[in-house]
């Protein structure tokens, strides 16, 4: 049996596709390798958002060129973004590389491989299916038909559209995702419903703008509060409603990334009414200065922005907000930063993503001088930090001495903070703080929602105890069973920086 191995670069989109790629290879036969090196197929997916991304996937098939001269069967697949931007490009360039495979084209992969290992010659297959979208879903653990069966990690990603029509000046990801398309409402929450059924306590819903999502099906109610005559009304509200009407043994919604435009009345007041969403939005902003938000062709001012996250903080008191900001944009002056700085302030961002502005392949803003040089960039980047790490430490110091819900994730073993008990339980609060917690070693709390105690805030995290109510119904670890690990390949979902 072949043995194949995945390295993901990039944002929940990309790990989203890894996974279905884990299936679509399972489903051919393949058997995941315990280390990459052992792997008879490797499989880099790649993300172009930004430069360095793609500077790490240069850097790795440099690597790897002695891992093919070992073994000139082995095979080399590049896969997601700069797969899709780059294309034959990529064969010419790097010889190592075998296969390059679109997003759109993972389904394919497995007739792909095959074709080499026939005496095929290498090829790039990058074509949208604009035609006829095709969504992955999850494919069910083996033996998993009844609620809590092994096998399923506690979260999940479900894609419910793919593609952005926004053109953003500085975002490559129209060119690499392709336009707009919607997966069908009937297909969402049939997946959902099934993950759900194999222990999923958690859904993150995935899109490049994913609350610009339209039902291709038309068999979405009306949401409460959408107006007809809004631009920017969209059928997300409708399909969070839907969700959680016809899903009700779901415990947590997530979406992201979400575009300022749509965060509509209706999807404000689904915030306030649906108990299954929870308290926390990542809505990327990218500055805070109006002329700046008109180069990077954003289609809102900031008091717009600041109107509407308003609204949805009055509407779910105890929400939290995190965002995305691109410093050092072409043109950006000091005045423009200072006015991003205050934005930050105003709005109390709880968990921030920054990132220096880099030149990105097919983006309009190519047409404007990359005048801010690179010391000036990163000293705005490290004082935008200096901003949001205040904002958070505050925030984490605030939470100790209270009692926070913690949908457990997996075992802590990777962040250095177990004792001498053993590795300590990690999840995340509905705010999305991460929380570690302590002094239940001998407990199997994997995928529970359980009731903690704040002991202290750490730098970017909770530390905190279980409640003795909490302690007295939770279930105890099985003594000489497999250890309760972290999920496979994704146990602590991280916010993106796609999109949005």
């Amino acid at each position: 049996m072949p043995r194949y191995a995945i390295t993901t670069f990039g944002c929940q989109m990309n790990v989203h596709d890894s996974e279905r790629m884990h299936d679509v290879l399972r489903r051919a036969g393949y058997a995941e390798a315990g280390d990459p090196d052992e792997a008879d197929v490797l499989v880099l997916n790649t993300c172009s958002v930004r430069e360095k991304a793609e500077q790490k996937l240069r850097s790795e098939v440099g690597r790897l060129a002695r891992w093919k001269r070992e073994r000139p069967d082995r095979v080399l697949v590049v896969a997601g973004c700069v797969a899709q931007q780059e294309g034959e490009r990529l064969l010419k360039q790097m010889r190592a590389i075998d296969v390059v495979v679109g997003p759109d084209n993972i389904p394919e992969l497995p007739g792909l491989l095959g074709d080499l290992a026939l005496g095929g010659l290498p090829i790039a297959r990058t074509v949208f299916d604009t035609e006829a979208p095709r969504f992955l879903a999850a494919s069910p653990p083996q033996g998993a038909s009844a609620q809590g069966a092994p096998g399923r990690a506690p979260t999940a990603f479900v894609t419910i559209m793919k593609g952005c029509d926004e053109r953003c000046s500085f975002c490559v990801v129209p060119y690499t995702r392709g336009p707009e398309r919607y997966r069908p409402s009937d297909e969402i929450v049939a997946e959902i419903a099934g993950l759900v059924a194999a222990g999923t306590r958690e859904v993150t819903l995935l899109g490049q703008t994913v609350n610009s999502y339209r039902d291709p099906l038309g068999a979405l109610p009306a949401a409460p509060g959408a107006s007809p005559d809004d631009p920017d009304e969209s059928e997300f509200a409708a399909l969070l409603r839907r969700i959680a009407a016809d899903v009700p043994g779901l415990a947590r919604l997530r979406y992201t990334s979400p575009h300022p435009r749509h965060l509509t009345p209706s999807l404000i007041l689904a915030h306030a009414e649906l108990a299954v969403l929870p308290r926390h939005v990542h809505l990327p902003v990218q500055s805070g200065s109006d002329r700046v938000l008109r180069r990077m062709i954003r289609r809102y001012t900031r008091a717009e922005y600041v109107a509407r996250t308003r609204a949805l903080a009055a509407a779910v008191p105890g929400l939290s907000l995190s965002t995305d900001i691109i410093v050092g944009f072409p043109g950006e002056t000091e005045d423009d930063f200072a006015a991003t700085l205050s934005l930050v302030r105003e709005v109390g961002f709880k968990g921030l993503f920054g990132f220096k502005y880099s030149r990105r392949p097919h983006t309009p803003a190519l047409r404007l001088p990359d005048d801010v040089p690179e010391d000036v960039k990163g000293a705005r980047l490290s004082r935008l930090f200096e901003e949001s790490e205040a904002l958070l430490s505050a925030h984490l110091q605030g939470l100790v001495g209270t009692t926070q819900e913690v949908l457990v994730e997996g075992r802590d073993k990777e962040r250095g903070h177990g004792g001498p008990g053993g590795a300590l339980w990690s999840g995340r609060t509905g705010r999305h703080e991460i929380a570690h917690i302590e002094g239940a070693e001998e407990l199997d709390l994997l995928g529970e929602i359980v009731e903690v105690a704040v002991v202290r805030a750490n730098k970017h995290s909770l530390q905190a105890e279980l409640t003795g109510a909490a302690r007295a119904a939770a279930r105890p670890r099985q003594r000489g069973g497999a250890e309760p690990g972290r999920p496979a390949r994704r146990a602590l979902p991280v916010l993106s920086a796609e999109g949005g």
